[in-house]
């Protein structure tokens, strides 16, 4: 009886939920001109609202049944085995970076002074756990107008301390992953692939299309508000390898041994029943710390929303693809003034924004036509930190000389720097945006009044 009643009163509680959601809570897409257009935004509705409110009725503060729902059918949507849900984009690459860095993987392990080819246009959290580990970061310039890594660049960066590629699929666009991954194979590298951009991006190779974040050795995603999906803050890190999943879980979790699910003891049948390193027979396998670890972990609450998002990605990743497409159509003609974006062979990116660099004899500056867009209504973003070498926090690694190296020339990351930025195409920007977004743009460029 007092299940019964408790049942009911949830579902009561969930019905007025859902009720104040539809009333009071969401939120109208960007509507010009009334509303700003935003590069990015939260798509939901009364689903992520009821799933949330069901997780916090259960009080359980920490991962549970909805944090585990939520990594299988992340590792379903991906077509992967192992899907670890963590607390945020960042952590899910510093899990990804450390979990290489472990001895059990032996001679392939990444160890301090080893080396990392990777792209300057990036993320920082793309670099940042390289360097606090005591890895070399090695930057290779970018290619455009693709904004992804130049291939052809890669040997340059090879040395006989070169331990791994760590790249992101640059606002969606897959990397040209054929040539990485034969490179990767012929050096015996592993391939850490920064998905955070590019959820429900498509490759073809072998014939076949595949996710991205599904070629490498480990793959990492952000569900931080502006991207495919929202868990609020929150990622994953996914792999095949049944290894590296092991490892990489252990590291979320304190670096403990134990593999017990959350809120459950003894699933190894042997608790009080073995020998740990030098700790005395029997101490219990709950407590017991094999690596030097994190909590990286991430609440039932937030992945109760992932598991409403996820039913939604489809539909967001064809809004953003037909945003993207709508854009490139309409902003057709702007040659030798602004260079569109392309896809690289083979891929079907699930899109996250739509880049524009602007020409060196546009006749305008990329701050003429961004303050321009912004007065208009429609926000812009720079391509992340455009050149993170040329950023602070590379001030003192610049000055001394050490921590990181350069393979050849950064001329194409420069101009990004200098020259580009981007606008959203995310499901809640509507078809009358787009349209409007195309003309101020076309309109500035047109008006040649600088």
């Amino acid at each position: 009886m007092n299940n019964m009643n408790e049942q009911n009163a949830r579902k009561k509680i969930i019905k007025a939920a859902k009720e104040y959601c539809r009333n009071y809570l969401k939120k109208s897409p960007a509507i010009f001109p009334h509303s700003r257009i935003n590069y990015a935004g939260r798509i939901f509705d009364e689903a992520e609202i009821a799933n949330l409110i069901d997780a916090s009725l259960d009080f359980w503060l920490t991962a549970g049944r909805y944090a585990l729902k939520f990594e299988k059918e992340m590792a379903e949507f991906l077509g992967v085995k192992y899907c670890s849900f963590v607390n945020s984009g960042s952590s899910a690459n510093l899990l990804a970076f450390m979990t290489l860095t472990m001895p059990e993987l032996g001679e392939r392990r990444i160890k301090r002074g080893d080396e990392v080819i990777t792209t300057a246009v990036c993320f920082p959290t793309t670099v940042s756990p390289i360097l606090q580990y005591g890895a070399v970061p090695v930057f290779v310039d970018v290619a455009l107008p693709s904004y992804n890594m130049d291939c052809a660049k890669m040997a340059k960066a090879l040395t006989s301390k070169t331990k791994a590629v760590m790249l992101a699929h640059t606002m969606g666009n897959p990397f040209k992953i054929a040539e990485v991954k034969r490179f990767c194979k012929k050096h015996n590298l592993w391939l850490i692939e920064d998905n955070c951009d590019a959820l429900g991006s498509e490759y073809r190779y072998g014939g076949k299309w595949k996710k991205t974040g599904t070629f490498g050795d480990i793959g990492t995603s952000s569900f931080y508000p502006p991207h495919h999906i929202t868990t609020g803050e929150g990622g994953a890190v996914y792999t095949n390898d049944p290894e590296l999943a092991r490892i990489a879980e252990s590291l979320r979790d304190w670096g403990r041994d134990c593999w017990c699910p959350p809120g459950k003891d003894g699933t190894c049948n042997n608790r009080f029943s073995r020998k740990y390193g030098r700790l005395p027979y029997g101490y219990d396998h709950k407590y017991v710390y094999s690596r030097l670890g994190y909590n990286l972990k991430a609440t039932d609450m937030q992945a109760a929303i992932g598991c409403a998002q996820l039913k939604k990605l489809p539909s967001f990743i064809k809004a953003r693809r037909r945003n993207w497409k709508s854009l490139k159509a309409g902003l057709f003609g702007l040659k030798g003034k602004i260079l569109l974006p392309e896809p690289e062979n083979d891929s079907r990116p699930s899109w996250f924004g739509f880049l524009m660099t602007v020409q060196k004899d546009a006749g305008f500056t990329r701050a003429d036509i961004v303050s321009h867009l912004e007065s208009k209504g429609i926000q812009t973003r720079m391509l992340f930190a455009g050149n993170i070498l040329k950023h602070p926090c590379f001030d003192e690694l610049t000055v001394s000389g050490r921590g990181y190296r350069v393979a050849g020339s950064l001329a194409c990351t420069d101009e990004i720097l200098e020259r580009t930025f981007w606008v959203g195409v995310y499901p809640g920007i509507t078809d009358a945006a787009i349209r409007y977004i195309v003309k101020i743009i076309k309109d500035f460029v047109k008006a040649g009044e600088y």
